[in-house]
């Protein structure tokens, strides 16, 4: 209330914001109108002379005036013409007007403009894109899918063009040659997975040419919400295949779990008919039986439909709050096969569901303590070496085993009763395909990570696809900290300015609409039950639709979106459909939308990238009544009650309220476009999955003592309010898990710098000898500081295993004996032995010759470093899974990690080190020249993972090509996995260049 206060005072921060930009809009004016006398020569040869200005010290805000006067001047020439735009042919009709100038300067400043649906956002970015292009370093536009990246490039690079700049598109197919060239372009469209996937594949590369990117020098993010917080859990991954593949494990466990689920549906429906008796005579007692079944079903029908009779809510409340008290909510689960939480996302057997198991399938379940078992066995005195070495070979692969086998149980549990069909995913032509909870669209080949998806298949009995194994990873949110400016725009952004502030240091303002809005956002109206809710959205578009409104119909899943079309069929009012199983439609069913008696159902809304524009006969009047502007205004206010039921414009029907203020907000924002008249309500019951889990038992409170009956409905500021406090408390769980993951990721971060820096030095530096000298020594003091350690004396070193280890990594044969060892001090003795590594180098070096020699250190530097590279991550991926337990010994897992982590990364270095140095002296060369492999592309797999392992993996090949994949043609001769390696190593090959491939 004090804040309200303030701002009509003094105005909102972003009133102060937009304030200090007009004296800069009313330069960008002045020079336009001058501009307007050049030649078109003449104003394409600004651009070299901006160029020419900050060659010469100018700086970019110096000409940001005249060179958003340029863009606004070439757009005015354009109008009128007309160019193919992916495939249609469009006509120029923009003018940026005042408010998308103010855009311009905030995405230039490095900020969010936070603008309107149909306020021309695609429009405000070719400003400063412009602007910042000039410096001749790249500037990216980003959006969110290849459709929009190629239609924005052709239809807003038209501006580029005339005023003299390149402009080029990253497309999923593209080879890397043509990447390149749309890279070096001076304005560049794309997604951020094919940013992001280049940035990975750039740091994979064997030799300079095969890079793509050029800097990280400016970028706009386009649906920077969507982006940058939406997909911020998700990192981007390129894989390759696994060794050993457990997909099979999933069909066999398939039966044990699918008899645990039906028991446990069994279960949970005797004890709600057990709650029904009890209910009259012992409420408390009912509480008990009901609140297992919330644990274990929540979602049962009839225990759905009696927690709507009075006051039923309040007692399981109650009860759980004095078990959880009490700490004997075990007692609850032990009542079930296993337990569930929603909100957590997780699952858990209980011991009834173990002792309902036969004895063999409990035996899954133990779980053998390897550190005490191994210790077992070193003490039994009747063991051979060779036995006592199978003995602990048989237990460790008994404890892989069983841990596997577990893990496929609790994946296999979270597919059958987490997981939905038609919510969040769908079957189509035999395969699992997610369905995004954020726009609704499907997302072929993605794949939810951790074995989740293979329990999916399993459970819908599709083929179960492959594993794959990290190669090299990073985060959005850290991709996007490489640019030296960011900026992002979307028509939601100031819900989430916190988060874009703490993690990106991203400041938004929230910019005025060209014209006022006249849309008015009804208060939520609230219902007992679905049934009640639907048949009263059924109700309301038939109205409308009688009226000839157009609406269009907000759901969350592709499940609830079927239902209202079935309800409306039988109705039969003429409707189209928009969501995961229609997206190809996408574009015609929403240019579609505003015409006159038009219904939509769409599942989400967000980032469309496309405006509905109104039909002629839906706006009764040219000046609506609702918000006066100028003399001839509509005199339909009063007659037409029009602020009590707006007659014109499109009506906005929300069949659920999202976890996500903003996605709310994207959905009301498809009205009210341009200063159209429109209205927004929202129909939500006490089923919906965010008032069942945060706060529906207030709301059944409310609802009892009103005494409120089946069909009777609650609509009142106050219930908006506290729902969206409901949501508030969501985005900060949401915002904690983000947060948090960067932590672990930012430690992740710094390796990857170190690792991909030396990795580049290799790639792009034609001479190594220095740095390979400096590792040279760098490993000889580490093999003596390991053997020789200073704080032991020269009789208890550990010379014979020195010997042999200097001898395998250096091919030095040290000349010591025993009484010369006794007489050489730590120091003399490192000496010595890099003096004869470096001889024997400059012998290899003399035998090859010097050009050789260069490519193959560079060679075994890169080779060595993305192998152990590969295995780090697979390591830190295993650390990060298990770390949270830590928690239990009162330790703070994230301080744990980053111990560990530092520990495991100074070894990897050390490891890189000594390996790169022992396979270049150890590799012989079979030709006269060194041929430098390069990576099998075929191979891997591009992965959007989510970091907290409920991500997806992303297959493009499969996306975009579908069906079978055509078998690759062998080139080489085939080499046998246990065969020596053809480098020379020494090694078997599939422990040197055949490692990790299948």
């Amino acid at each position: 209330m004090v804040q309200s206060l303030l701002n009509k005072l003094f105005g909102s921060k972003h009133d102060r914001d937009v304030k200090k930009i007009n004296p800069i809009i009313e330069q960008v004016n002045q020079y336009s109108e001058e501009y307007q006398e050049l030649s078109d020569e003449a104003l394409t040869g600004k651009t070299e002379e901006f160029k020419k200005r900050l060659a010469e010290g100018e700086a970019l805000d110096d000409l940001l005036p005249e060179a958003f006067a340029a863009v606004k001047e070439a757009c005015r020439r354009l109008v009128g013409k007309r160019w193919d735009v992916a495939g249609i042919e469009t006509e120029w009709d923009m003018v940026p007007y005042d408010v998308q100038l103010v855009g311009g300067v905030v995405l230039h400043q490095g900020k969010i403009a936070e603008m309107a649906t149909g306020e021309g956002k695609t429009l405000v970015a070719t400003l400063p894109l412009y602007l910042n292009a000039l410096t001749g370093k790249g500037a990216h536009l980003v959006t969110v899918n290849d459709y929009l990246a190629r239609r924005d490039a052709e239809w807003m690079g038209r501006i580029f063009i005339t005023l003299g700049l390149t402009v080029g598109c990253i497309q999923n197919d593209m080879d890397p040659e043509t990447r390149r060239k749309n890279y070096a372009c001076d304005v560049t469209y794309g997604t951020n997975n094919e940013f992001g996937f280049d940035y990975l594949r750039d740091n994979m590369a064997v030799r300079v040419e095969d890079r793509v990117h050029r800097n990280f020098h400016y970028a706009i993010v386009d649906e920077v919400d969507s982006v940058l917080i939406d997909e911020a859990r998700t990192p981007l991954i390129i894989a390759g295949p696994v060794a050993h593949q457990q997909d099979e494990r999933y069909s066999e466990m398939r039966p044990l779990i699918e008899r645990l689920h039906h028991r446990q549906m069994d279960v949970c429906t005797a004890l709600v008919a057990e709650a029904e008796k009890l209910w009259e005579t012992d409420e408390y007692e009912a509480g008990i039986k009901l609140l297992a079944v919330k644990r274990g079903a929540p979602k049962n029908k009839r225990y759905m439909k009696f927690i709507k009779e009075q006051g039923v809510k309040r007692v399981i409340s109650r009860v759980e709050a004095d078990f959880t008290r009490d700490k004997r909510m075990h007692e609850i689960d032990d009542l079930l096969y296993y337990a569930l939480d929603e909100r957590g996302n997780t699952i858990e057997l209980t011991e009834t569901g173990l002792n309902s198991l036969e004895p063999k399938e409990q035996e899954i379940f133990i779980i053998p303590d390897l550190g005490t078992e191994m210790v077992k066995l070193e003490e039994r005195e009747d063991l051979s070496d060779v036995e006592l070495a199978r003995e602990k070979d048989q237990l460790s692969r008994l404890h892989s085993e069983r841990s596997e086998k577990v893990h496929n149980v609790s994946q296999l549990l979270k597919a059958y009763t987490l997981f939905e069909k038609d919510n969040e995913y769908v079957v189509q032509d035999g395969k699992v395909m997610i369905v995004d909870e954020f726009t609704g669209r499907l997302m072929p080949g993605r794949r939810y990570s951790d074995g989740l998806h293979q329990a999916i298949e399993a459970k819908e009995r599709v083929k179960i696809e492959g594993e794959t194994q990290t190669l090299a990873t990073i985060t959005l949110q850290n991709y996007f900290r490489l640019y030296h400016k960011l900026g992002g725009m979307t028509g939601t952004a100031v819900t989430e300015a916190a988060e874009f502030f703490d993690i990106y240091k991203l400041d938004v303002t929230s910019i005025p609409t060209n014209k006022p809005v006249r849309r008015i956002d009804f208060d939520d109206v609230i219902y007992r039950t679905r049934r009640e809710k639907y048949n009263a959205i059924i109700e309301e578009i038939a109205r409308l639709n009688q009226a000839g409104r157009p609406v269009l119909v907000g759901t969350v899943s592709v499940e609830v979106s079927e239902t209202l079309a079935r309800m409306l069929t039988r109705k039969g009012i003429k409707h189209n459909v928009l969501n995961a199983k229609q997206h190809q439609s996408e574009a015609e069913i929403v240019q579609f939308a505003g015409r006159h008696g038009a219904v939509t159902i769409a599942t989400n809304m967000a980032g469309r990238g496309t405006d509905i524009k109104l039909g002629q006969g839906v706006v009764k009047h040219h000046n609506c009544a609702l918000i006066v502007e100028g003399d001839d205004v509509c005199p339909l206010l009063k007659e037409l009650k029009c602020r009590e039921d707006v007659p014109c414009g499109l009506q906005i029907i929300g069949t659920e309220r999202h976890e996500a203020r903003r996605i709310d907000r994207q959905l009301r924002g498809r009205s009210g476009r341009q200063g159209d008249p429109g209205a927004s309500r929202f129909f939500l019951s006490l089923e919906d999955d965010l008032m069942r889990l945060f706060g529906s038992e207030r709301m059944a409170m409310v609802m009892d003592k009103l005494g409120l009956k089946e069909g009777d409905v609650i609509e009142h500021p106050m219930i908006t309010r506290s729902i969206e406090r409901a949501q508030k408390k969501v985005e900060g769980q949401n915002f904690s898990i983000r947060k948090h993951l960067l932590e672990y990721d930012d430690v992740m971060n710094q390796q990857r710098e170190v690792i991909y820096d030396r990795r580049a030095a290799a790639l792009e530096r034609e001479n190594m000898k220095e740095e390979v000298l400096e590792m040279i020594d760098k490993v000889a003091e580490d093999l003596v500081d390991k053997h020789c350690p200073e704080s032991a004396t020269p009789s208890q070193w550990d010379t014979g295993a020195l010997k042999l280890d200097v001898f395998k990594t250096l091919l030095v044969d040290l000349p010591f004996t025993a009484e010369e060892f006794e007489s050489t001090s730590r120091y003399d003795l490192k000496e010595k032995i890099q003096e004869m590594a470096r001889a024997n180098h400059e012998n290899k070096e003399k035998a090859l010759g010097e050009q050789i020699m260069r490519q193959l250190e560079k060679f075994a530097i890169l080779r060595v470093t993305d192998e152990h590279w590969r295995e780090h991550l697979y390591e830190m991926d295993q650390l990060k899974q298990g770390i949270g337990l830590r928690a239990y010994g009162q330790r703070n897992p994230l301080i744990e990690f980053k111990k560990e982590a530092y520990s495991a990364f100074a070894e990897l270095v050390q490891t890189i080190d000594r390996e790169a140095i022992s396979m270049i002296f150890r590799m012989q060369l079979s030709t006269p020249e060194v041929r430098i492999p390069r990576p099998q592309q075929h191979m891997l797999t591009e992965v959007h993972e989510a970091a907290d392992r409920m991500g997806y993996r992303e297959t493009p090949e499969e996306a975009r090509k579908g069906g079978k994949k055509k078998p690759v043609k062998r080139e080489e001769i085939k080499v046998g996995r246990n065969d020596p390696c053809p480098c020379g190593s020494g090694k078997k090959y599939k422990k040197c260049h055949g490692a990790g491939l299948s």
